[in-house]
């Protein structure tokens, strides 16, 4: 499967708590335009952020969802004010967030 290119690569499954970053916010973004320019732009910004541990391009009411790290409020407030409203080309943000996680799997259902 290495060969294939099926297995990307290996990682260490880390504890996001004991790692100091207990919060997850899902984030869901829409762009003021879905041209490809400015979801190439939007996708070059967010890549270089390292508290986006998640990102997908979405159907439907909102262009993309975030998985957002941090290690409380005032990191996420910090982050949204000093990089996510920054961007250019962002009509709307909206954050939820995760009070508890029941299940994580990096395990595909290949059968």
């Amino acid at each position: 499967m290495e060969t294939a290119g099926i297995i990307k690569g290996y990682v260490a499954v880390v504890d996001q708590a004991k790692a100091g970053l207990p919060i997850s916010v899902f984030v869901s973004i829409k762009l003021e335009r879905q041209r490809e320019e400015e979801l190439d732009r939007f996708a070059a910004a967010v890549a270089r952020w390292p508290e986006i541990v998640d990102c997908y391009l979405m159907t439907g009411q909102r262009d993309y969802l975030l998985r957002v790290v941090v290690k409380d409020l005032p990191a996420y407030e910090a982050f949204l004010k000093q990089k996510l409203t920054r961007l250019e080309g962002v009509a709307s943000i909206e954050s939820s967030f995760a009070l508890g996680q029941f299940k994580q799997s990096t395990v595909l259902p290949m059968m």
